[in-house]
């Protein structure tokens, strides 16, 4: 085992462990590392995203709030007071973080960084172009984060120009900065923004650029006259590095909490340069913000106080107070945000430097990086890693694919682009117009369509945090290796060497562990090898390559919604899938639909031949016949199935006496309407005009390949006592050749049917649920598995009929990408 440590210069590097009680500090940051909080098996690397919270930060906060009155800070009571003076006390601690004090910027308190950057497009006086007069610029960095670039959606309206800014742009203009003559007297307000840190690759931008712009030595304000104000956003920075105002006094830094505390959500901040603070102006104005108003007359006078001024209404004080829990957490934890940019650049760069080098049996690599350095110091690049993986024939791997698998090892990883499409864009070579394409693709932000032609959309990001551990770099590269990697798994020893001495730690941080490889994975070389790894190959064929045949080998239906399941050998179609599939759903005493994430036991209610029962339980009989006519004394009701409105009626006291009988509490039984309609909310292309639903989740059938299944079964074989398959609860399941190839299946024939893939399935914690006995296991994962089929039909012809049939020929389609 190995620590990671770096030297004065911030260059990270691998030493021994600390002893076992490590002095000052240390001792802390390390036993917080080590605490029970931690110790759940799973691998937190989304750190980037939102950073996990200390226990102890929790647990003062509600100790505070719970031993102290805290009333709204625009009263005059002692509680008011007493928020009013602990808000205070938080803004100042915020300064203090920051290095710089009330005189010189403010804090106001917003929703998020999100917030604040809306609030400076708002507020910002953006000028026109007049006669003899240039238009104001808004700049922004391309490698900025979406919400920065929205601003434009604000600036434009109002007469700004938006201009779009390459990082090699940033280069130095005239000698001396600002021109004399008309350029001194130009007093047009121009915006530049940039990121602290790139939350698409952790590349650091040199903060000295803030007082460039301002005196226009960089471009672009070295070409425009005019007062520059600089926007930092320094939300993914503050996360895990120090950030002195006084070395780079930007005019407005956004940042959100969450990323440096982990809590509160939903609060952030913008700091305010009190110069530059009279600039911003206001159209709305909200309680508390005025000076004085008249409501009969046009007549507003702000707040003199800058804080008071801009944030609207009550603030979310209690959230607000939390803060200053926040900073004493850190502050006791970690020591220092240098401490925490030591400690996660070093675990950042041990993983690049291995993933960068390990490579297939072949000699080829398995990552593609993208970051502009080699993790060289942590002056220049931060605790994020972004790669995409590649196979031994160098095609790359869909990050959904990857994130799929890592779910299945607990591992938490962010994958597409990270809301920042100028870096994906730069980094993964796609252009403009592809862009225009792969909407029209159908790939979406935020989607699982990782790859269009063949090319990646997007990618996966893994970050660090300051309870981040050398295990967590260590089992990522095992999961990598295992899963991704054709053996054996070599490493490319001249590269991991180069990295090595490229900046080589000092002689007192340790040294380099050595590595071994084997079949299984890599491995430090005082670590004991595993005797078997858990796989010994994992293949990734294209879809096209295939030659066997596919069979159905199950069908399932699933009476009612939740409960357990009929398995059939033969079953009609109907319009809506498979004919009584989901058709009844249990509700409880509110009209809530149930479902086993709520009542696993509801699994144990078992429809045969479509009477009801569990074991020990008498059986109930439900009718089948769907005539309206049967229903006119029955109570119609309106409940919700994935958050749409579905009419049902209800099916009677007895099966609501049974049903409540054996659950334990109030519930009744019901079933859609036959004369409702309940239509597909996203339809694939080829699907039919009208594809209505039964009350099924999000499609008519679902369908999942047993080579999937037999994966997660090798992965996850100590945690399934009983069948793998009937967890994920398919209607369809075939006999594939590779583990999620269906993914890449656009339609496919079953018997003489026609089917189009709909789209894969997000799946819940209903796969934690024994479906023999009812228990929820400790298998609590997030995975999307198993693919969405409805029926293709013309336009005009009848609907689906005939018969599915157990050892029926499967014939799919992948693809045209």
């Amino acid at each position: 085992m190995y620590w990671v440590v770096t030297d004065s210069n911030d260059r990270g590097g691998l030493a021994p462990p600390p002893p076992p009680h490590p002095p000052g500090r240390l001792a802390v940051f390390y036993s917080f590392l080590s605490s029970p909080l931690l110790q759940t098996g799973t691998t937190y690397l989304d750190h980037a995203a939102a950073t996990l919270y200390p226990e102890s930060l929790v647990r003062d906060y509600c100790r505070d709030i719970t031993g102290n009155v805290y009333g709204n800070p625009h009263s005059h009571s002692p509680s008011s007071s007493l928020t009013h003076d602990t808000m205070e006390r938080v803004r100042y601690r915020v300064l203090q973080h920051f290095n710089t004090t009330p005189e010189e910027y403010s804090v106001v308190f917003t929703s998020g960084s999100t917030a604040a950057l809306k609030l400076v497009a708002e507020s910002f006086p953006w000028r026109r172009r007049a006669e003899g007069g240039a238009a104001s610029l808004f700049c922004y960095l391309t490698d900025s984060h979406t919400s920065v670039v929205g601003m434009r959606g604000l600036a434009s309206p109002r007469g700004a120009v938006a201009l779009p800014v390459l990082p090699q742009e940033l280069r130095c203009g005239a000698e001396g900065g600002a021109q004399g003559g008309d350029d001194a007297a130009c007093q047009t307000p121009h915006l530049f923004c940039y990121p602290a840190q790139s939350n698409f690759s952790g590349r650091k931008y040199p903060l000295g650029q803030v007082r460039g712009i301002q005196a226009r030595r960089l471009y672009p304000a070295c070409e425009r006259p005019g007062r520059w104000f600089v926007l930092l956003d320094a939300a993914s920075y503050v996360s895990c590095s120090p950030l002195n105002l006084r070395d780079c006094p930007a005019d407005f830094i956004p940042i959100s909490f969450y990323k440096m505390f982990g809590f509160p959500t939903g609060l952030g901040a913008l700091l305010v340069r009190n110069d530059a603070a009279s600039v911003l102006r206001k159209s709305y104005f909200g309680g508390g913000t005025a000076a004085a108003y008249l409501s009969g007359e046009d007549y507003y006078v702000p707040a003199a106080n800058v804080a008071d001024r801009f944030e609207d209404g009550t603030v979310s004080f209690l959230d607000i107070i939390a803060i200053n829990h926040g900073f004493e957490s850190l502050r006791r934890i970690t020591g220092s945000m240098h401490n925490i940019q030591q400690h996660t650049f070093g675990l950042a760069r041990y993983t690049y430097m291995l993933l960068s080098s390990l490579c297939h049996g072949n000699g080829k690599p398995v990552a593609r990086v993208y970051t502009e350095g080699q993790f060289e110091s942590s002056v220049t690049q931060g605790a994020i890693l972004n790669f995409n993986l590649v196979d031994s024939h160098g095609q790359i791997i869909g990050y959904s694919q990857v994130d799929r698998m890592a779910s299945l090892y607990d591992i938490h990883v962010r994958t597409g682009c990270f809301c920042n499409t100028g870096a994906c864009q730069f980094f993964l070579g796609i252009s403009g117009q592809q862009m225009r394409k792969n909407l029209q693709a159908g790939h979406v932000c935020g989607d699982s369509m990782d790859l269009v032609d063949g090319q990646p959309t997007g990618s996966v990001r893994v970050s660090f945090g300051y309870m981040s551990t050398f295990e967590d770099c260590q089992k990522f590269l095992k999961f990598v290796a295992e899963c991704f990697v054709e053996k054996p798994v070599t490493v490319d020893h001249a590269r991991l060497q180069r990295l090595k001495t490229a900046t080589a730690p000092s002689e007192d941080s340790g040294e380099y562990p050595s590595i071994k490889q084997t079949n299984g994975g890599v491995y430090e070389a005082d670590e004991q090898q595993p005797a078997e790894a858990p796989l010994t190959g994992f293949g990734f064929r294209d879809a096209h390559s295939r030659g066997g045949a596919y069979t159905l080998t199950g069908i399932y239906i699933y009476p009612i919604k939740s409960c357990g399941a009929c398995e059939v050998h033969d079953w009609p179609l109907g319009p809506q899938g498979l004919l009584y599939d989901r058709g009844w759903m249990v509700v409880n005493g509110n009209g809530v639909c149930l479902s086993q994430k709520r009542e696993p036991r509801l699994c144990l209610v078992r429809p045969q031949s479509l009477s009801v029962a569990p074991a020990g339980m008498n059986t109930i009989s439900v009718p089948l016949k769907d005539d309206a006519q049967l229903h006119t004394d029955e109570r119609v009701c309106q409940s919700k199935v994935c958050g749409d409105r579905v009419e049902t009626v209800d099916c009677g006291d007895e099966a609501a006496s049974w049903l409540s009988d054996f659950l334990g509490q109030p519930c009744r039984l019901i079933r859609q309407r036959p004369d409702f309609t309940r239509e597909m909310r996203k339809k694939p292309v080829g699907a039919a005009a009208s594809t209505s639903l039964s009350l099924v989740n999000e499609a008519q059938y679902l369908m999942i390949n047993s080579a999937s299944v037999e994966l997660i079964r090798e992965l996850m074989s100590c945690r399934f006592e009983h069948s793998v398959i009937s967890r994920f609860r398919a209607n369809l399941v075939i006999a594939g050749e590779e583990p999620f190839e269906e993914d890449n299946w656009s339609h496919l024939i079953i018997g003489s049917t026609r089917f189009v893939v709909a789209g894969q399935c997000g799946r819940c914690h209903m796969v934690g649920v024994d479906q023999e006995t009812g228990r929820n296991s400790t298998c609590h994962f997030q995975v999307t598995f198993g693919v969405y089929l409805t029926h293709e039909r013309p336009e005009g012809s009848p609907p689906a009929s005939g018969l599915l049939s157990v050892g029926s020929a499967v014939r799919p389609e992948p693809h045209s990408t």
